[in-house]
């Protein structure tokens, strides 16, 4: 029976206690007509499947599985093919374990290094983080699995996330925080979307009409259907009023009381109820018919999968020719995190597992040694594990500490303080390092830390939370049979004071304003040249690559073109290796705010020694885009822009300049406050102007300028210019009838608008 027979079938009872779960994890059934219960999960990297008990902080049982690696990482891959590997095992293990719908991806940027929960988000950047989303949600979805795109949206901070208000203007909103959304809705087709708890703007997103309906049907035109966060209904009519369609959790008393009586007032149409039913329908009758409970796991396979995208995902951030090592020399490991890895992230997402890979276990039947260090509970040096260290670390011919930040110091639920490693950990490397000038250190972690020690060290290898078997990863990289081809999908930068929301974090009173607007991450850094770390983009390999022949199929388009960009990328090392080519666009001269550069495409490559492969790229009109909230639209600036190739985004090896026409004009009413100079651009307002200055009897420009010293002419000109309207009244050139006159004669032209150039004046 189809989704709209059945609900021409259903009562108003029906349809309002339909509208919630049954429990923690399950969709209500309707038995008398055959509507089925099906189950969605937690798992962005993994399944979290809970038999019993269910919760959303990761705390009761769930059933053991296979963990791969957190978003943090895997963004760091620069791959979309990573993310369909990902993708497609997680759609066949969750055909096998009879889920219909998995919780993911997490596309919130990261706009605070301080957010608890970064480790399940993928970048700062929303073009990147758009696309790795895009090509998990396409991979899970093509095995008959739903996926569910969040937390939509500014859901950036754990700080007062169920109750608190992100303020943000309308550019930014679609500029940086939107766009990730976007492309799983566009690119993607996710069949449903998780809103966030927090409000948007005094709205909250679970009954934000803006955002649900507004934004993401009828611009975007997303056709799933919407299910809120955990708990994050504030008003339930209103939510189904403004495109809400499922609440969870639910219970068996959840019968939709709300809903009926607000519709029997008349506060709620039942069109509306309607909508969010069918909507529902129509993913629990698709996902029933694609079930393939027959389906069978290979967990060894999955678990060598584990390792290869952790492999894939770590970024070699320094190396001064230590790395690889050699395998008949003799080494230590120190830290506690190279007997037992820190490889996931605390709360929802969390993943039970059987047995995680450490770096130790991996490295059996190698000249390898064994220290604790520190202890990763405590932030307290223990004397003797620090001495004991030492004295390893001055035996060998190179010491590895795997150090990072433990569960306390980042999940859900919570944000960090600080940016600091724990101390015991800092003075363990520092000690290491003065003993030893052969130290590499492997961090763990979600997020960026503060590296006090990074001039003592000669290699630094970021694993980020890589997954249970980021222990062998970690082997193959230092030892080379892997090469690291990763690439930080967000700026590391000095210290916490100079991130842009370092004011505006977490907030106050549950208000937090992103005053930073636009500029987020290397956007920031870049547009006030702040040293850094490490630039976003930025990773080494064992081989060294190089970029030329950039060439592009047009020099001149319209906004309504797209323009094709090629470029050869040659291996000019000794051993293979994957190259990632970053495509950034720089807009050469804006009458708006815009960022230094911004990465407009992205794609990864193997090559063999020697070998030379070219890539492709197409731009079109959001590549060169902002958005102007005057046209409630992106909108392209005639003039010209540089397209550039980089190895990130502050080591730029290419660039070519391409010149493109806007072919949207935007709007301009004349008022008292309209300046002359914004009229002078006006042909009908540069007339009257040149007019009235001509018939002016004062003295001219050029006496004025001569009577006030020299360079006055300029600052006079300047100073008419930003002269509003209304001024021409007060000085006596027109009495208060003929401006008003003459504005209304310009605001009779429908198709006069503002210049470009005026947009800001």
């Amino acid at each position: 029976m189809h989704a709209q027979e059945l609900l021409h079938k259903m009562t108003l009872e029906e349809k309002a206690a339909f509208c919630s779960g049954r429990d923690f994890w399950h969709t209500k059934a309707i038995e008398r007509l055959g509507i089925p219960s099906v189950m969605m999960c937690d798992g962005p990297h993994g399944l979290r499947k809970q038999e019993g008990e269910g919760d959303h902080l990761g705390i009761n049982v769930s059933i053991e599985t296979v963990c791969y690696p957190s978003a943090s990482a895997l963004a760091s891959s620069f791959d979309r093919t990573v993310m369909t590997r990902l993708g497609e095992a997680l759609g066949y293990e969750c055909q096998a374990e009879n889920v219909a719908m998995l919780l993911g991806p997490g596309l919130n940027i990261k706009r605070s290094p301080l957010c608890g929960r970064n480790f399940e988000y993928f970048s700062e950047d929303p073009y990147l983080s758009g696309q790795m989303g895009a090509a998990y949600v396409k991979a899970l979805q093509s095995k008959g699995i739903a996926a569910c795109a969040k937390h939509f949206a500014c859901n950036n901070q754990e700080t007062r996330r169920m109750s608190g208000s992100s303020q943000v203007d309308e550019r930014t909103l679609h500029e940086i925080y939107l766009p990730a959304f976007e492309a799983v809705v566009k690119d993607g087709k996710t069949r449903s979307i998780m809103c966030a708890y927090n409000a948007v703007n005094d709205t909250y997103c679970a009954e934000n009409k803006m955002l649900l309906t507004d934004i993401l049907r009828e611009l975007w035109g997303f056709d799933g259907f919407v299910v809120t966060d955990w708990g994050a209904v504030k008003d339930r009519a209103g939510g189904v009023a403004s495109g809400l369609d499922l609440e969870m959790p639910g219970n068996p008393d959840a019968l939709g009381e709300e809903i009926i009586k607000a519709i029997q007032d008349g506060t709620l149409s039942e069109e509306a109820l309607d909508k969010a039913v069918l909507n529902l329908l129509n993913f629990v009758l698709s996902s029933w018919e694609q079930r393939k409970p027959d389906t069978k796991i290979d967990r060894e396979a999955c678990r060598q999968l584990a390792r290869k995208l952790s492999g894939e995902c770590a970024v070699l951030m320094k190396n001064e020719n230590i790395l690889p090592l050699n395998t008949e020399e003799s080494v230590t490991f120190i830290g506690e995190f190279a007997e037992t890895p820190r490889y996931q992230g605390a709360g929802s997402s969390h993943i039970n597992v059987p047995h995680s890979v450490s770096a130790l276990e991996a490295a059996e039947g190698r000249s390898v040694l064994y220290a604790r260090g520190y202890d990763a509970h405590s932030k307290q040096t223990d004397p003797h594990l620090l001495s004991e260290a030492v004295n390893a670390a001055k035996k060998v011919d190179a010491a590895v500490i795997f150090a990072g930040l433990p569960d306390a110091f980042e999940s859900e639920g919570a944000d960090r303080e600080h940016l600091r490693l724990p101390d015991n950990q800092n003075e363990l490397i520092a000690a290491v390092a003065a003993v030893n000038p052969r130290t590499v250190v492997v961090l763990h972690g979600g997020a960026p830390v503060e590296l006090p020690w990074l001039d003592q060290v000669p290699a630094l290898l970021c694993m980020y939370l890589g997954g249970e078997q980021v222990g062998s990863a970690a082997v193959d990289l230092l030892y080379g049979s892997v090469n690291p081809s990763g690439h930080l999908a967000e700026t590391w930068p000095l210290r916490l004071e100079d991130n842009p929301s370092y004011l505006n974090f977490p907030g106050e009173d549950g208000i937090v304003t992103y005053a930073e607007g636009i500029y987020v991450g290397y956007r920031y850094y870049d547009k006030k040249k702040i040293a850094v770390n490490f630039p976003f983009g930025h990773g080494l390999s064992y081989t060294e690559f190089s970029y030329s022949n950039l060439r592009i199929d047009k020099d001149k388009i319209t906004d309504q073109e797209s323009v094709t960009v090629h470029v050869d990328v040659t291996n000019v090392g000794r051993i293979t290796g994957k190259a990632v080519a970053q495509l950034y666009v720089r807009d050469v001269k804006s009458t708006v705010r815009r960022p230094v550069r911004e990465l407009r495409a992205f794609d990864k490559i193997s090559l063999q020694p020697g070998e030379t492969k070219t890539l492709h790229f197409t731009l079109d009109k959001r590549s060169f885009a902002y958005y102007e909230p005057k046209v409630h639209d992106f909108f392209v600036e005639s003039g010209e822009f540089v397209i550039e190739i980089g190895k990130n985004c502050r080591d730029i090896c290419l660039s070519q300049s391409v010149t493109v026409e806007g072919t949207t004009q935007i709007p301009f009413t004349v008022t008292r406050t309209s300046t002359i100079g914004q009229l002078m651009k006006h042909p009908k307002g540069a007339s009257f102007i040149q007019k009235m200055t001509g018939s002016s009897k004062g003295p001219s420009d050029e006496e004025q300028a001569a009577a006030m010293g020299e360079g006055s002419e300029k600052i006079m000109q300047s100073m008419m210019f930003e002269m509003p309207l209304g001024a021409l009244v007060s000085y006596g050139r027109m009495t208060a009838p003929q401006l008003d006159a003459l504005i209304a004669s310009l605001n009779e032209q429908p198709n006069d608008t503002l210049s470009e150039a005026d947009k800001q004046q």
